[in-house]
């Protein structure tokens, strides 16, 4: 197993002197970050909370920035250049996009749209 020799200052030396055996596996734990920003996870469900309309429902859209991230991260797609952690995350904003269609899909009832 590879060692890592890190230089720390004295109060975090003893936070992690407290931690014991346990610190392999909370600097494992600390490197898993979800795919994207927490605050987009809030965009969404905060809409879906807020007991929306379905004409709401049917006008949802990501924010300016989710949009222009997605972009980029098509185009870098698409050009070869993605990232691990950018693909993971290209994966979660089409897993949201899906689920959002799914939402405005069963929504179109409502709107007398036959589906």
């Amino acid at each position: 197993m590879p060692k890592i020799t890190l230089e720390v200052s004295e109060e975090l030396s003893q936070q992690l002197a407290q931690v014991g055996d346990r610190l392999p596996e909370l600097l494992a734990l600390s490197l898993q970050q979800p795919a994207i920003p927490a605050e987009i996870y809030r965009y969404i469900l905060n809409f879906l909370a807020s007991n929306p309309t379905p004409e709401q429902i049917a006008q949802f859209q990501p924010t300016p920035q989710m949009q222009e991230r997605l972009r980029t991260l098509v185009t870098r797609s698409k050009a070869g250049e993605l990232t691990p952690i950018e693909l993971k995350e290209l994966d979660e904003y089409e897993k949201i996009e899906h689920l959002m269609v799914m939402i405005k899909a069963g929504n179109l009832a409502y709107l007398g749209v036959d589906s």
